[in-house]
């Protein structure tokens, strides 16, 4: 068998074991006493190992096709994939580990094992993946963008965890290593041409055979570092001796043991919240900011209670409410998140022994409503119709009124269960488990754990042949996803946008919305980008700037200018004949219209003298000219480019003399649709050549 096979079943069976270790298979729910301390860092690395799955198995189709020799790059290959598999074996165990890890009952010491554990998982497989050759394999494009996807999200959340100490990650290593041999899992596997043996313990010889870790300073140790822990669970140190404190050292130079206390490494200097953090309501940093319909953004739990007490007026400005809309604010929600990571600060959320953990560190005691929320599950597991249809329904509108809601339904368990509804025949339980999951997935920590249940492909077949209702939640759904960038990967891959596609020709105008929002966010992936194209989406947006009375021009402009880009795109809207229509909005439509017609006319003409002739031959040289001079500062720039294009392409098609002759024609020509002021602009820039 060829070593590409061996290689890509092994790791691809690897794969398989570590995301059935990961927390969505080991049924971990916060109904118990207490909820692991670990359980974002499980689902997070799960989720990425998971995507994997598309790599190893084009390396394994590959080995199936051919029967190259060992040459540099298989052997670079084998290499790669040998630290792959120790990096996976690791994975693993620390999953089993980590995930039945509770913050009240075990040791910081204990905890301070696992972050370190944690990041030499995600440096090692950064480090792994970036060594495989994509060319040997014959990795196709949108495959290798996936990867890379994932190493820089596998980058980032090493960094998360603080710089790397070289005295004491190798304890930790041997640790997570020596378990797993203690566990009888010392088989041999081949990996192409390399035979990778478990050792019965880690020796200098056997630990200098393990890549060096870079230190915070950019150099290298041999063996693997004890990171300081410095994530949002431990604090942040700016003082010099805490410092030393935090990487197992003391200002005189010892080592200080690795049980120093949690109290003594938070000791930091006040940190201030920034005033648009806080909701003005509760003076709290806000979990899950919307936004009224006088523009004010509050925390969506103190809102809602101000509304149901029968207020509708705007409590920061005392404006009348036109709508009790509330809208997600995801803007002020993504700085917060930012905000928080930067400063090491934990959000205020998640359940600990019955209570929700609020801003200012106290605690709300929400036994009684986890209480009613199992109860609520379980029916959610009866074979009763009439029982799913009621709990369902119920847990719709939890999941709608309160982000301490949507926190409580995940650690009950309930999203498997809704997910399994998805299917089901009864239509009103369908609307009501996909709206749940929508409500559920505004929540950041639940969108791991959605994805993680297998939740898309059913939620695509919802938009597929769901209610209307039901579709317009479906797609809503898929865009929350897809705020995450591996989600977008995995929700491009499971047939999604043929159906939002179909959802913008066809849907209700919510429907359409909808379908419009999730398709803009998935296409910023430049492996979707391709698949809308091949799926028709830019027949949809053409109909969609034609059609007098559709209101989604806006919308449609600011997919195509982000898919003109493609090359297959590229030819789509050429081929569609879309130019002439954009050239017209450059005359009459609105400022961001203009704007994004001119980026999109940029994107079809760059390296392109055809698309430069075509656009000049329909006039686009007037408004151009205008839009170089009083558009938006994004407009001025592309129309100024576009402008710059042009005279290059006539300054080689013609002599300078016919040019501007060709140019005063063109003025003349179109001097009736840009008025007088268009004109003295038209031939300030003729002067100017």
């Amino acid at each position: 068998m060829a070593s590409g096979v061996i290689a890509g079943v092994v790791l691809l069976d690897l794969v398989r074991d570590v995301v059935s270790a990961g927390p969505a298979a080991s049924g971990i729910s916060a109904g118990d006493a207490s909820v692991p301390l670990f359980r974002k860092d499980c689902t997070d690395l799960v989720r990425r190992i998971a995507l994997l799955a598309h790599l190893l198995e084009e390396i394994r189709d590959f080995g199936e096709g051919h029967s190259r020799p060992l040459d540099a790059s298989a052997s670079s290959s084998s290499s790669s994939s040998s630290d792959l598999v120790v990096a996976l074996r690791a994975a693993k165990r620390l999953l089993l580990h980590a995930g039945n890890f509770h913050s009240n009952s075990s040791s910081d010491e204990a905890a301070w094992r696992i972050a370190s554990q944690f990041q030499w998982v995600t440096w090692k497989l950064e480090k792994a993946l970036g060594g495989i050759p994509y060319d040997h394999f014959d990795i196709s494009e949108e495959v290798q963008e996936q990867v890379e996807l994932v190493r820089s999200q596998l980058r980032r959340a090493s960094e998360r965890y603080g710089p790397f100490n070289s005295k004491m990650l190798s304890h930790a290593l041997v640790q997570l290593l020596d378990e797993e041999i203690d566990q009888g899992q010392s088989d041999n596997r081949v990996i192409g041409s390399l035979r990778v043996q478990n050792c019965g313990s880690i020796d200098g010889e056997n630990m200098s055979k393990l890549d060096a870790v870079p230190e915070s300073d950019g150099s290298e140790s041999c063996g693997a570092d004890l990171i300081s822990y410095k994530s949002e669970r431990l604090g942040n140190s700016s003082d010099p001796s805490e410092a030393c404190l935090a990487n197992g050292i003391d200002v005189d130079g010892q080592d200080n043991s690795a049980t120093n206390s949690l109290e003594e490494i938070k000791k930091s200097d006040p940190i201030v919240i920034p005033e648009d953090f806080l909701c003005p309501i509760s003076l709290e940093l806000m979990r899950d900011p919307v936004i009224v319909a006088t523009g004010q953004t509050y925390e969506r739990s103190f809102i809602q209670r101000w509304i149901d007490s029968g207020n509708a007026t705007c409590p920061k400005t005392q404006q009348k409410l036109e709508n009790l809309t509330l809208t997600p604010n995801y803007v002020i929600r993504s700085l917060i998140t930012q905000w928080c990571a930067q400063h090491n600060i934990e959000q205020p959320t998640g359940l600990i022994n019955g209570k929700i953990k609020k801003s200012d560190g106290s605690f709300r005691d929400v036994t009684g409503d986890l209480a009613a929320i199992q109860a609520l599950v379980r029916k959610l597991s009866s074979r009763s119709i009439e029982e799913h249809r009621a709990a369902a329904a119920e847990i719709r509108s939890l999941s709608k009124r309160s982000t301490d809601n949507r926190v409580l339904i995940a650690e009950s368990g309930a999203i498997p269960f809704l997910v399994n509804l998805l299917t089901t025949e009864d239509v009103l339980t369908q609307e009501n488990a996909v709206t749940s999951i929508l409500n559920l997935s505004i929540y950041e920590n639940n969108k791991g754990l959605i994805v993680l249940a297998g939740a898309i492909p059913s939620i695509v077949q919802v938009l597929r042949n769901g209610s209307t209702e039901a579709r317009e939640n479906a797609a809503a759904t898929l865009f929350s996803l897809s705020l995450g960038d591996e989600n977008k990967i995995i929700i491009g891959a499971s047939g999604a946008i043929p159906a939002l596609v179909e959802l913008l020709q066809h849907g209700s105008a919510r429907g359409k919305k909808d379908a419009a929002t999730a398709l803009f966010n998935l296409c910023i992936y430049q492996g979707n980008k391709g698949r809308a194209v091949r799926a028709g989406i830019i027949t949809a947006l053409l109909v969609m700037l034609t059609d007098s009375s559709n209101c989604m021009v806006d919308e449609a402009l600011t997919i195509m200018s982000v898919l003109a880009s493609h090359p297959e795109a590229k030819v789509a809207i050429v081929k569609a004949s879309t130019i002439p229509v954009l050239i017209d909005l450059l005359r009459t439509g609105l400022p961001r219209n203009k704007e994004n017609a001119a980026a999109i006319l940029l994107a079809l003409c760059k390296r392109d003298t055809d698309n430069l002739a075509c656009i000049s031959r329909l006039g686009a040289l007037i408004p151009l000219t205008e839009l170089a001079k009083s558009g938006t500062e994004r407009a001025k720039r592309k129309a100024t480019s576009l402008l710059e294009h042009l005279r290059k392409l006539q300054k080689l098609q013609q002599p300078t003399g016919m040019y501007t002759w060709d140019i005063m024609t063109e003025a003349r020509r179109n001097s009736c649709n840009c008025g007088t002021m268009g004109v003295l602009y038209f031939m300030d820039f003729v002067y100017n050549l």
